[in-house]
């Protein structure tokens, strides 16, 4: 079994999947950063020189390795599960806890953090809080089908988020 964080940019899928993977462990990965390690350059620039579709192509390759795994925490990129084979590789393979934050929250949390403007591309022409809400609308269906657990993580560490999910999941005792 697999534990695999979905939700959108800001939720904290990365901090937590850490302390998910310490607590139960298990090896955790990060997505995103695994997809940029193999593509020698960031998402950004991935986006720039070689486009969303190419992008999303590797994501998919990734997705479909880590998902094989087992006792593995998995710390998605927002847009993952978007991807009809994304879903189906993760299938079966695990809990899918969707991660969820006010968009005012996600908002702050990104402009906080000094590495997303240089390793993340703007989602919509519009960026900032309107990207944030916009991308939220069009996911929304598809992480509620696809989470088995969906956790607010407004105002909560990782910690506290991590112990959410280990009780709503039933593995607090482990």
């Amino acid at each position: 079994m697999n534990l695999v964080l979905i939700g959108l940019r800001g939720t904290g899928k990365t901090s937590v999947a850490a302390v998910l993977a310490e607590r139960l462990g298990w090896e955790w990965f990060d997505a995103d950063a695994l997809l940029e390690e193999r593509a020698g350059k960031s998402i950004k620039r991935i986006f720039a020189e070689d486009g969303e579709p190419a992008f999303r192509d590797l994501e998919s390759q990734v997705v479909a390795e880590l998902a094989a795994r087992d006792e593995t925490v998995l710390a998605l990129g927002g847009g993952a599960v978007v991807r009809e084979e994304n879903r189906a590789a993760l299938a079966g393979r695990g809990k899918v806890v969707w991660l969820m934050a006010s968009p005012q929250t996600l908002w702050q949390r990104i402009e906080s953090d000094t590495l997303t403007a240089s390793r993340r591309p703007n989602l919509s022409a519009t960026g900032g809080i309107n990207e944030i809400i916009a991308t939220l609308d069009a996911r929304r269906a598809i992480y509620r089908a696809c989470a088995d657990l969906e956790v607010d993580t407004e105002g909560k560490t990782p910690a506290q988020v991590a112990d959410a999910i280990l009780e709503g999941l039933g593995l607090a005792s482990r």
